[in-house]
């Protein structure tokens, strides 16, 4: 995490009017968010166009310029960092998923994105599947959700996590155990 959080939530606030700002805020977290592509995709065998340095980059696409690069605090950062870098890699499931239309796929359990390396090209259905179930989830409890994206995708710490959400660790884990029970029902249902 960034050793100055306060620096990045000022910079965060300024980059809203201020591309400088943006900048800075980016150098900020810029090893951060290198990290959380890393631990990202560490569980998948990296492709020759998928790998961290990609991710970073399509998340920060994502992040300055999709919606702006505004964010209200350094948890909102965060929390838009990990839900962009869910979106690349649902992204580059689905384009595989376009390009074989899905055959002959092999199920993976929920546990299987916890720590097994499995190529992302094998996961696509998976992934696809998963984003389905965290959009009805989200529906449900917002909060679930961003413990999963922030858990499985951004790679943090449960610590981490409950500084990020300003919950505690304990809740944080009752939160992973009803989100993974949520969303296995939900991949056993499909």
């Amino acid at each position: 995490m960034v050793d100055t959080p306060a620096d990045l939530t000022r910079a965060i606030a300024a980059g809203a009017d201020d591309p400088a700002a943006r900048e800075r805020a980016l150098a900020l977290v810029y090893e951060d968010l290198l990290r959380i592509a890393r631990s990202e995709l560490a569980r998948h065998r990296r492709g020759d166009t998928l790998n961290t340095r990609a991710l970073v980059n399509e998340a920060y696409l994502k992040l300055f310029h999709g919606s702006g690069g505004v964010f209200e605090s350094r948890v909102h950062f965060f929390a838009t960092a990990a839900r962009a870098m869910r979106q690349v890699v649902i992204d580059y499931a689905r384009a595989h998923l376009a390009g074989r239309r899905g055959g002959g796929a092999e199920h993976v359990p929920l546990e299987a994105l916890e720590g097994m390396p499995l190529p992302v090209d094998a996961q696509a259905e998976q992934l696809v599947g998963m984003d389905r179930a965290l959009q009805k989830l989200a529906g449900l409890d917002e909060r679930l959700v961003q413990v999963v994206e922030l858990r499985f995708f951004a790679g943090l710490e449960v610590k981490d996590i409950a500084e990020l959400l300003g919950v505690s660790e304990p809740t944080v884990k009752r939160d992973t155990r009803a989100a993974k029970a949520f969303l296995q029902k939900e991949l056993d249902a499909a």
